[in-house]
């Protein structure tokens, strides 16, 4: 439930004071929520800033389809709320455990395996409450979804993993729950798989997830009763329960064990040259994991050239992410010195530098 403006403001004080006073002595910090995805992105050595504290449902009326809240608030806790409602997050943000909020949520900027089919994060961001380099209070965006007014910085946080600022607030757009949801699998090698989930998201049918674990296709098929249950009736396959989809949105799928794994996302129709390791992909195609024995960074050569990118998402201790083009990285900086001209927040999460 919402809490009091007073408690909100006490802590956007203490956290805007130790900002200050931490750029005052030269401190750098590494934001801390629930810590779930410490792994995503480089090593960060500074002093915690903590927000475990700064959490809470601000706003959050049903008829709207909008839910405002702190960053520290568990995503337990707002997932709760939603489904007491009947709404949903249609991102399906991925979930690494218990302790996950909000903020950590946005600024990871990752969407699940409806993706393809709902729309990315970033898109049901509506505003954003942020805590710049300086300690000053932002404030971007509104909770309507056709706020044009301004530049859209508040989408910016989505997927900066911290380093632009500290994400006070968010107000996120959900969605009604579907009314049924079916779950089949078919026996289908990779390539053949891929080219039938291409044929069938031509055609307006009710897919919410389309992933292949190395070894068979999963489809998840949501909306009307009426309409999954005729679809399933026409695809066919095997029927199954949701637990592959549930180990599907932790990463807890044996089709992600590895020492490194890598996340390449590419256009749908991209042919791969062969790679060692366990290729698994969702998104229908967009998204493919490779599960690897060691690192090698030629794969970010090899995502460049079908036309996408590569994130050595586990298992990486330097160079995280895919190498930026020398006009992309000047303007990455430029965006950076803007919000963070000391370079306060999350050093170097990113790229080496900033």
């Amino acid at each position: 439930m919402p809490t009091s403006p007073a408690s909100d403001a006490d802590q956007t004080e203490r956290l805007a004071h130790v900002v200050i006073a931490g750029r005052a002595e030269g401190l750098k910090f590494r934001i801390v929520g629930g810590d779930t995805r410490a792994f995503h992105g480089r090593k960060v050595e500074a002093e915690p800033l903590t927000l475990g504290a700064h959490r809470g449902v601000v706003a959050y009326d049903p008829s709207e389809l909008v839910i405002t809240a702190r960053a520290g608030t568990p995503m337990a806790e707002i997932e709760a709320l939603l489904a007491a409602n009947g709404q949903m997050l249609a991102f399906e943000p991925p979930v690494f455990g218990a302790a996950s909020t909000l903020g950590g949520t946005v600024a990871a900027g990752l969407s699940g395996s409806r993706r393809p089919f709902s729309g990315a994060l970033r898109d049901y961001v509506l505003g954003a409450k942020v805590l710049d380099g300086r300690g000053e209070v932002l404030n971007f965006g509104g909770t309507v979804f056709k706020n044009v007014a301004g530049f859209d910085a508040f989408r910016l946080m989505a997927g900066a993993l911290g380093c632009l600022g500290v994400i006070l607030e968010a107000s996120i757009r959900v969605t009604p729950r579907s009314r049924a949801e079916t779950y089949l699998a078919f026996d289908l090698d990779s390539e053949a798989a891929r080219l039938r989930v291409i044929e069938l998201m031509r055609r307006p049918l009710p897919l919410s997830g389309a992933f292949h674990d190395g070894e068979r296709l999963h489809l998840r098929l949501s909306g009307g009763e009426a309409a999954v249950r005729e679809t399933a009736r026409e695809l066919g396959g095997e029927t199954e329960t949701d637990e592959i989809w549930a180990a599907l949105r932790d990463l807890s799928h044996p089709a992600f064990d590895g020492p490194a794994l890598w996340r390449l996302s590419l256009p749908q129709t991209a042919q791969l040259p062969r790679l060692d390791g366990h290729l698994a992909w969702d998104w229908g195609g967009s998204q493919r994991w490779l599960a690897a024995d060691s690192v090698d960074t030629m794969i970010w050569d090899v995502a460049a050239a079908a036309g996408g990118h590569a994130t050595l998402f586990r298992g990486g201790v330097d160079q995280v992410f895919q190498p930026l083009p020398a006009p992309l990285l000047a303007l990455h900086r430029r965006i950076k010195t803007a919000m963070d001209p000391d370079g306060l927040f999350n050093p170097g999460r990113m790229y080496e530098g900033f």
